[in-house]
């Protein structure tokens, strides 16, 4: 019986001799062909040889040659953006690739020590993503038209604060109005900046009294402001407390009141106005206003820029900021709504408002209503950033922190 096995196996291996064993890393078939393991092989094609050789691991292409059917950015090896060695199965991947199989770009300086390095989907919304809810994309502020092989591959840098450029190597120097900068009309009052942030509660009860439904069943919830700085500096208010009656000026006063307490003055004026929308009384019912420390109260009256005829909203309020110090002239980020709940360990401390935002068929509960006269520029236009140290060397008669003071007469 041993002779016999024995004979059977001698015939086996006449007829099933594969190159080197196939190297340990396959199966010799009975046509003398290896059968490799996976990621081993032979060559560029990987045809099966002696499966002596690595094949290093497949991403999408960054190009390619379409094929028949038009189908393009198939899976490469390396992504086609790298060398395989052979010998580990590893990609040495061509300068600004990087990942296992060179499937991603690298950010410059590797951001310098003074940033993130992102994907291009999760940077599509810039200082805020409020801000695209006026660039066309009315339908949904949060879609971006991506392509989706590369969506999850190309990087960049997302700097600090205070800090610039593609690699984030520069600190960034104070933003101002250049204090030579001529008004387009100068027979108009001067014009701020205005933002309107609308507050629509998701009860839809109607608010056919005061306390019935609509806003008001968010009364006494607290919420925060975000405002971010020219630099990138983010600040948020300390919690405020809602209250949707439009002539309770001790809201609004809270309101401005907690803008203003930001840190190193990084608001040094601001105005906000409050009106509240009923369809129920079918007209605004009320408004209230506060500049700097004086107030005034008068009922009825039109919102700003506002068109309510067409949005069927039950019940509304309405708090417009306008900024009027001189640190905040020029275009401003969106202010954004802390409106999450932030519970023990969490800063600042909110119970968090049920808002719905879908005012004018919009994701976005904030808009810019009115366009500053003058702008913001680096150093206000006179004077020179010095972007080791981020401070403004001003021209000759300018002085200030962004050079915006007159120092000579001219």
């Amino acid at each position: 019986m041993f002779r016999l096995l024995l004979a059977f196996a001698l015939v086996a291996s006449t007829y099933a001799v594969c190159d080197n064993q196939c190297s340990g890393h396959g199966t010799c078939m009975t046509d003398d062909v290896c059968n490799c393991y996976d990621n081993w092989g032979v060559g560029l094609s990987h045809d099966s040889g002696d499966c002596s050789d690595r094949v290093c691991p497949y991403e999408l292409a960054w190009v390619d040659t379409p094929d028949k059917t038009g189908a393009f950015h198939k899976y490469a090896e390396c992504a086609g953006r790298g060398i395989c060695d052979r010998t580990t199965g590893e990609c040495a991947c061509f300068d600004g690739y990087e990942g296992k199989g060179c499937q991603r770009t690298a950010c410059p300086n590797d951001c310098s020590g003074h940033g993130t390095c992102e994907y291009i989907e999760d940077m599509a919304f810039a200082a805020t993503w409020n801000d695209y809810d006026r660039r066309g994309l009315k339908h949904n502020a949060k879609t971006f038209e991506l392509h989706s092989w590369d969506s999850g591959k190309i990087r960049g840098c997302v700097c600090d604060a205070q800090y610039g450029d593609v690699d984030c190597s520069k600190r960034m120097c104070p933003y101002g109005t250049d204090v030579l900068d001529v008004r387009d009309n100068l027979l108009s009052s001067l014009k701020y900046q205005e933002q309107k942030l609308v507050f629509v509660s998701s009860d839809h009860t109607p608010a056919l009294a005061v306390g019935a439904g609509g806003v008001d069943t968010i009364k006494g919830e607290t919420f925060a402001l975000t405002f971010k700085s020219r630099l990138n500096e983010t600040f948020t208010t300390i919690p405020i407390v809602f209250d949707a009656t439009a002539s309770d000026k001790d809201f609004i006063s809270d309101v401005q009141l907690a803008l203003l307490n930001l840190p190193n003055r990084v608001i040094d004026g601001v105005q906000v106005t409050a009106q509240r929308y009923s369809t129920a009384h079918g007209a605004f019912v009320g408004n209230g206003t506060l500049v700097n420390e004086n107030s005034a109260y008068a009922t009825g009256g039109q919102a700003d820029g506002l068109d309510v005829a067409g949005d069927n909203l039950r019940d509304m309020l309405i708090v417009t900021v306008k900024f009027t110090g001189d640190g905040v002239q020029g275009p401003q980020h969106l202010l954004a709504v802390e409106d999450y709940e932030c519970n023990d360990g969490c800063t600042p401390k909110l119970t968090g408002l049920n808002l719905e935002y879908r005012y004018n068929h919009k994701s976005s509960n904030i808009t810019e209503t009115k366009l500053a006269d003058y702008n913001s520029y680096e150093c206000g236009r006179r004077g020179v950033c010095d972007y080791d140290t981020g401070l403004c060397k001003c021209f000759t008669g300018y002085a200030g922190d962004n050079c915006n003071t007159l120092t000579t007469l001219v």
